[in-house]
């Protein structure tokens, strides 16, 4: 018989399940369903109902192991990889108590401000965490509940992540570990403990009402037998720590020691990178994330990658192929037109009452293929952003991994080669989350089992790079991009107290 993982993603829009050979690494089947964030809400909310993610979840895990011909028997471990940041109210009886505000909700700034306050200013709340408290983060969203929904908060009784949500769901267990914590802005991330000084700032139970804390290579539980009967799988098997979706996404790219960077491509962009030390930055600019193997993860997030391209791509009415050929036309820079992609705000920069600004349009320019490359460009200028602050931190790449959508096209490979100055590659299985979780999943089933292995082993054994995919920079457009990253840069800074203005002006 075989030993089979899961590997479970579940992301923004979808929840993707990989089933995965426990032998040799290999995925023998695959599956994703869709959903949407709930409609009409305020500028700035962006929430999803937790009971979406489990419906996803199990028919993807269904349709998964019908694809890979596998029986339930088979299946030793599993491990979920989710979104990051989101926050899951539960009430005394494990109930949702509303719908989870995501990682992309930028209705916190107030609270943001206030806790910073609350803390003695950026610097002092850097220094207390690790990290700044940024909209994006757990931490405001709860201050939020409090003060805007006092009924609901009243009946908070425990705080979860969107995957300690799956994890529960799966073990009966509630517990959270130390990678997806890190993303809450509640924990120190040096000592990997929870900081009294924030859960003071907001509010003065919040520490009951917070999870236990465990290391990433730890069981969160076995299959409970009321989620084995719905997922047609057998009581007991194995459920790993998991943790948010960049740290699964390090696993999944063999981002597991010095010198390797994964830049994800999906609907936000993130860079990030191991590290056995934690990295702070003063500046608060990189996030100063614990990952999932028990050491740090470095990590720049952008809101806006395909947000941007497909806005484009839809507006003009073309097909991804089409697209993609419409952006090869225009040279390199684009003729100028640039993008500042701040379309839903942004995370780093700090920008979150930004908007998309197009500098450079006019007659030359105003076309198809001019705008669908301007956006790829415009949205790895931003990355690019925070991959240098990276290397300002000490954190320098010998070679960039690209997953996500927008590493699956020749010409944005060749474009983020241009921009970062360094070689791009790919992997020979794309869904890095999943794949991680899968085997973190292995690494956590083989200590369990009482072998001594490290999760280094396991993904050197395992990742395998696509190397007819591989991106060289070409000295010209290096450097036409780092003349038009200096023109994004600037432009991003003379913007910030327009962007304000502009907010309050369509708030009246």
């Amino acid at each position: 018989m075989r030993t089979l993982l899961l590997g479970i993603d579940s992301g923004t829009q979808s929840t993707k399940v990989l089933v995965v050979d426990a032998k040799n690494g290999k995925v023998l089947g695959a599956a994703a369903q869709s959903y949407d964030l709930i409609p009409n809400l305020p500028p700035g909310a962006k929430e999803q109902h937790p009971q979406s993610w489990r419906d996803a979840t199990a028919k993807a895990i269904q349709q998964a192991l019908k694809t890979a011909k596998a029986k339930g028997s088979e299946v030793k471990a599993i491990g979920v990889s989710g979104q990051q940041h989101g926050f899951v109210p539960l009430d005394k009886k494990g109930e949702v108590i509303r719908p989870a505000k995501l990682w992309c909700d930028t209705s916190t700034s107030a609270e943001c401000e206030e806790i910073t306050a609350k803390l003695g200013g950026a610097k002092a709340t850097i220094r207390e965490l690790g990290n700044a408290v940024l909209p994006g983060f757990t931490a405001p969203k709860i201050l939020w509940l409090k003060k805007n929904e006092p009924k609901n908060f009243a009946k908070l009784a425990t705080v979860l992540l969107p995957h300690d949500y799956l994890n529960f769901w799966l073990t009966g267990v509630k517990n959270m570990e130390y990678g997806d914590a890190s993303g809450t802005a509640l924990l120190n991330v040096k000592t990997r403990k929870w900081s009294d000084a924030i859960l003071k700032a907001i509010d003065a139970d919040l520490a009951g009402k917070l999870p236990a804390l465990q290391s990433s290579d730890r069981p969160a539980g076995t299959l409970q037998a009321s989620t084995a009967r719905e997922l047609g799988l057998p009581e007991g098997i194995l459920v790993s720590a998991g943790g948010g979706d960049n740290m699964m996404g390090a696993i999944g790219t063999g981002n597991t020691r010095q010198g390797v960077i994964t830049a994800s491509f999906g609907t936000s962009g993130t860079i990030y990178a191991c590290s056995e030390k934690p990295v702070i930055d003063p500046k608060g600019e990189i996030a100063a994330f614990c990952d999932s193997t028990n050491r740090w993860l470095p990590l720049l997030c952008t809101m806006n990658v395909t947000v941007a391209t497909e806005m484009v791509r839809e507006d003009f009415g073309l097909t991804h192929e089409k697209f993609a050929a419409e952006a090869a036309k225009a040279p390199a820079g684009s003729d100028g037109l640039l993008l500042l992609p701040y379309l839903e705000g942004e995370r780093t920069p700090n920008v979150p009452h930004g908007t998309g600004v197009w500098l450079g349009a006019n007659q030359k320019t105003f076309a198809a293929p001019h705008f669908c490359r301007a956006a790829m460009e415009g949205v790895t200028l931003g990355m690019n952003y925070g991959l240098r602050r990276l290397a300002e931190l000490g954190v320098k790449p010998t070679q960039i991994r690209a997953t996500g959508g927008g590493a699956k096209s020749k010409l944005w490979r060749q474009i983020m080669a241009d921009i970062f100055n360094a070689e791009v590659v790919t992997l020979k299985v794309t869904e890095g989350a999943a794949y991680g979780a899968a085997l973190q999943a292995l690494w956590c089933w083989r200590l369990q089992s009482g072998e001594k292995t490290s999760i280094n082993d396991i993904t050197n054994q395992f990742i395998q790079l696509n190397k007819a995919e591989t991106a060289v920079p070409k000295t010209k457009n290096v450097d036409i991009y780092r003349e038009l990253q200096g023109i994004q840069d600037e432009t991003s800074l003379a913007l910030r107290g327009v962007f304000t203005k502009h907010r309050n002006f369509v708030m009246r």
